[in-house]
């Protein structure tokens, strides 16, 4: 049976799931830019079983209120950090997909303490450049003037060419998912990335294993980042996945569904 929480920080309501609930092990997933904590429900599903495992809407996104007109990553893992105590989580192995990898590395940056483990799956520690800070602008300005039809052309590109034929119901689906995304929300979040500082120093501070998943055709993260990002963690395991884009969790699901869970196994050994 689902098990849908909610707390309540500074008067608004944050979202969240927690399975499994009996076991050892836990995993706290966290979804990217536009979706929800519905993205990672076959993840849920197929781990629940052998470990505890908490989504959360970050602020603005699913279920979860908005707090202001900038939801910095600072203040994404404060709200993350709530919810684990609500639930009654002392350590976790977290793993976040694109903003929800730079909420991960603003986590592991204030509460090291807590993690067994850290996953960036299609994220990384850098900072923006000017030209990306400027592209999220013209993202909040493309919202403002049609939201509807900025995700629906957007949300394909994050997906490898090769796979948007097979995987047309999935991008159909998180089109309709994003699309519950408001607009003040998708431009206080993208406000929030543009404003994140470089966490390389907490990735090389960081005494836990890390993880790295990425698509070797990302358009947004180059293979060579991907690379120098594990040469600077303590202890790093690295996949490299073919023919993927943005959303290799979601376009070899049945690949990296494993490896998440070794992953998992391994920071609890």
């Amino acid at each position: 049976m689902e098990q849908h929480r909610t707390v309540t920080v500074d008067g608004r309501t944050v979202h969240y799931r927690d399975e499994g609930r009996d076991h050892s092990h836990t995993l706290v997933l966290l979804h990217g830019f536009l979706q929800n904590l519905d993205v990672w429900t076959s993840y849920v599903l197929t781990y629940m079983h052998s470990m505890r495992v908490i989504t959360i809407d970050l602020p603005g996104h699913g279920q979860t209120d908005s707090f202001s007109d900038v939801h910095t990553m600072e203040f994404m893992a404060k709200i993350v950090k709530q919810v684990l105590e609500d639930a009654g989580v002392e350590q976790c192995v977290m793993v976040g997909h694109s903003m929800g990898g730079y909420v991960a590395l603003a986590f592991a940056d204030k509460y090291p303490y807590t993690l067994r483990g850290l996953g960036l799956i299609n994220s990384h520690a850098l900072a923006d450049t000017e030209e990306h800070a400027r592209s999220r602008e013209e993202i909040c300005a493309s919202v403002l003037e049609n939201r509807a039809s900025f995700i629906v052309s957007f949300v394909p590109s994050l997906f490898d060419s090769s796979h948007q034929g097979v995987l047309s119901q999935d991008i159909k689906d998180l089109q309709d998912q994003c699309l519950e995304t408001r607009a003040e929300s998708i431009i206080a979040a993208q406000r929030g990335m543009a404003q994140r500082p470089s966490r390389i120093t907490t990735l090389s501070r960081l005494e836990v294993p890390t993880l790295f998943i990425y698509g070797k055709n990302d358009p947004r993260i180059p293979v060579e980042i991907a690379l120098s990002q594990a040469m600077v963690a303590h202890h790093a395991e690295i996949l490299l996945l073919s023919d993927v884009g943005h959303m290799s969790f979601i376009e070899e699901r049945e690949y990296v569904k494993p490896r998440i869970k070794n992953f998992v196994d391994t920071c609890y050994y």
